[in-house]
């Protein structure tokens, strides 16, 4: 674990950028791993439906089904035309679900309209995903980007197998790092840089179904998050990143710095031995702060390299990041994390709302759980969606 320079590590006052969060899981041989089987891989994805050939060829090998949530340069029939023999694929268009079928998130509308405000829809489709696994009854979802591989299907069966002791267990990402841009420059001008687990391949049990996935970046971290800190989180086995350009354009280091800056420093907090309501405007202030002289430092160090179209690239992306940073205020993070907590609660109560309406009680016993068909029937989902069964 790496801080910048100066920094100082107490439980109290972290200052400084963590390169590592490694201290926060429990690492796993997968020879030591029972398996459990997974009931089903959701997937968002916004690319062309060729995007979906890996997690087809994965549902299909591990008897599963597939649950392609699609925009944009994706749709529901393009996807299921690609469905493997033999496996079952429920494709979803999601730009225009039915009203109320989730709900209107506080962390979500207090960003609208504003800089911060988060223009994609990858929360939405996994927290689409979280509902229909409920009501359908599955116990073990697989979350999978659509740019990543598994090269041993097993290993998602391992990261099941480790619910029993775990609320969520992952993949180690390989392949290329998946940071922000931020923290890419910082590998880049030779600081200690990690990733750390993420919705890119992540496996879940009904015990984190409870949890959400707010609009910002690293939304994935929020959704492990509890009240006080993260919960029980084990990495087995390996998935691959493919390849892409942290620095491609500037827009990605102005829409990732609000929640890259919260989300580092609250993991930063709990690396130390903090809680989260530890997490309050003294404390933002010194970790923003620290942020923007991090920074600026990068910016200073690529400055310094000889011309290029990369260093240039660099320079724009990181500039970005910087002045978006610049506008971030402690108090803004502290009532992110106050309607968070709210999201979180009433998030709990849609669930039940939802499983009370759809799954009723009989007088002696839970009815059984409706199943995949069902659920889209009664989700309203049935006009949006593809289903396409063995």
């Amino acid at each position: 674990m790496t801080s910048s320079p100066g920094s100082t590590a107490t439980a109290a006052r972290v200052i400084g950028h963590h390169g590592s969060h490694r201290d926060l899981l429990r690492t796993v041989t997968s020879a030591a791993v029972p398996t459990s089987r997974i009931d089903a891989i959701v997937v968002p994805t916004a690319r062309h439906p060729a995007a979906l050939d890996a997690a087809l060829d994965l549902g299909a090998r591990l008897g599963c089904a597939v649950v392609a949530l699609c925009s944009r340069y994706s749709s529901a029939d393009q996807v299921a035309a690609r469905a493997r023999p033999g496996g079952e694929l429920v494709a979803v268009d999601t730009d225009r679900l039915p009203a109320g079928l989730l709900p209107e998130f506080g962390t979500t509308t207090m960003l609208a309209g504003t800089i911060f405000e988060r223009r994609v829809d990858t929360s939405l489709k996994r927290n689409l995903g979280l509902l229909l696994a409920g009501v359908a009854g599955w116990q073990r979802v697989a979350f999978l980007d659509d740019d990543i591989a598994v090269p041993d299907p097993q290993d998602l069966n391992r990261a099941a197998g480790l619910l029993d002791t775990a609320d969520a267990a992952a993949l180690a990402v390989q392949g290329f790092p998946d940071n922000s841009v931020v923290c890419h420059a910082y590998r880049e001008v030779g600081g200690a840089q990690e990733t750390f687990i993420g919705g890119g391949a992540l496996v879940v049990g009904r015990s984190l179904m409870r949890s959400f996935f707010p609009n910002v970046y690293n939304e994935d971290w929020f959704f492990l998050l509890d009240d006080r800190g993260i919960g029980s989180s084990a990495v087995v086995g390996r998935a691959l990143q493919k390849v892409y350009d942290p620095f491609a354009n500037d827009q990605r280091a102005r829409s990732e710095e609000f929640g890259d800056c919260l989300a580092e420093g609250l993991l930063a907090l709990l690396d130390d031995g903090g809680t989260l309501d530890r997490a309050d405007a003294e404390f933002f202030a010194r970790f923003i702060a620290d942020r923007r002289a991090m920074i600026s430092d990068i910016v200073a160090r690529v400055a310094a390299r000889p011309v290029s179209p990369e260093r240039d690239r660099m320079l724009v992306a990181l500039k970005a990041a910087r002045g978006r940073c610049l506008l971030i205020t402690p108090e803004l993070y502290v009532d992110y994390l106050a309607a968070w907590r709210r999201d979180r609660r009433m998030w709990r109560t849609h669930l039940a709302v939802v499983g009370a309406r759809l799954l009723p009680r009989k007088r002696h016993h839970r009815a059984a759980p409706l199943g995949l068909a069902k659920a889209l029937a009664e989700l309203g989902l049935v006009d949006h969606a593809r289903h396409v069964q063995p």
